[in-house]
């Protein structure tokens, strides 16, 4: 049997656009709430098994603090919508939600 797939949770400074292209690869990902402070995004992400995609960097604070999580990947404001969800798509494929329980990825371009 194979495992679950990883699932993400994209906090309100991405794109929601990112979610509708990771859609059509069958990728589900879904978009948190506005205005609504960090920890509430990281647990309620948690709460749900999905890994947090976000470009606050506040939240890899909130990591270091040591609540555990199901995974937090932090890009950068000069990463584009291509960028996460070809990032997004290669983690899909290579990690299991256990790779990324209480771990932080940081976005890197895959071509």
């Amino acid at each position: 049997m194979e495992p679950d797939p990883i699932r993400f949770y994209l906090d309100e400074n991405l794109s929601p656009e990112i979610a509708k292209q990771l859609a059509r690869h069958d990728i589900d990902a879904i978009r948190g709430p506005l205005k609504v402070d960090d920890l509430s995004h990281l647990k309620r992400a948690s709460a749900l098994g999905r890994v947090l995609c976000t470009r606050d960097r506040d939240f890899v604070r909130l990591h270091a603090a040591g609540d555990g999580h199901s995974g937090i990947i932090k890009g950068m404001k000069h990463h584009t919508i291509g960028d996460w969800v070809n990032y997004l798509k290669f983690i899909h494929a290579i990690c299991a939600p256990e790779d990324s329980r209480n771990n932080v990825e940081h976005l890197f371009p895959v071509e």
